[in-house]
């Protein structure tokens, strides 16, 4: 039973299979299997953990951002109001 939408529990219970009736012949390819399998998921917690820091970035830096844009403002006003005089 292979297939590219396999679920570790799937390959797992495979192995127990394999113990049980003795069959170790497959068993290296199903850890690899394993493997693969929890390293992709490893690698897909990791990029939720780094998206959830980027978007936490980007909040801070759109706040940074408007922050600088208001004392852009009021500079500019000073400034129209030193030419004014």
């Amino acid at each position: 039973m292979y297939g590219l939408n396999r679920y570790i529990c799937d390959v797992l219970e495979e192995m127990r299979t394999s113990v049980k009736t003795l069959n170790f012949a497959m068993i290296p390819s199903l850890i690899e299997e394993v493997q693969t399998m929890a390293n992709r998921m490893e690698m897909a917690l990791s990029d939720m953990k780094d998206l959830k820091g980027l978007k936490e970035e980007i909040v801070d830096k759109k706040e940074e951002y408007e922050t600088l844009k208001d004392k852009i403002r009021k500079i500019e006003k000073k400034i129209e109001k030193k030419k004014k005089k």
